[in-house]
This record gives C-alpha cells, structure tokens and sequence, in this order.
C-alpha cells in the first residue's frame, strides 16, 4: 500500500469506512441462540445477514455470493 492510499484512507468519514468493502467481505462470528451456538454472517457495514448452524455453511454460504468471509472473535 503506497502513501497516497493509506492518506485516503485516513480521510475516509465512519460512513464511508463502515461501507469499505460492503461488497466484497463478510463477517462470521460464533453467537449463541437458545443455548447453542451457531455462525452469524454480517456485511462488512455491520448489518446482519443471517445465522447458520456450522461455521464451515457459513463460509460456504458466503463465499457462493461471490464475498470473502473474514472471521470474528
């Protein structure tokens, strides 16, 4: 990454940095629903998509809509 892309980057607004990548990532995180726990599948701007049983389904699930899924702890 070269200067010119990390200063705008820096410039993005929290709006415009919420929605880098929107189309591109998803998030998986493990929760928990009526005591077992399960993958939730989020855009990269927070908002949630869906939940599955298996964190191997969601990974599959969001790499067959063309998207990069990226774990969260």
């Amino acid at each position: 990454m070269d200067n010119t892309t990390v200063t705008t980057l820096r410039q993005l607004s929290p709006q415009d940095f919420a929605a880098f990548g929107v189309d591109h990532v998803a998030y998986v995180r493990p929760v928990t629903v009526n005591g077992v726990t399960a993958f939730s599948i989020h855009a990269a701007d927070g908002t949630p998509l869906t939940v599955l049983p298996k964190q191997d389904v969601a990974f599959a699930a969001v790499r067959q809509n063309d998207m990069e899924p990226l774990s969260v702890h």
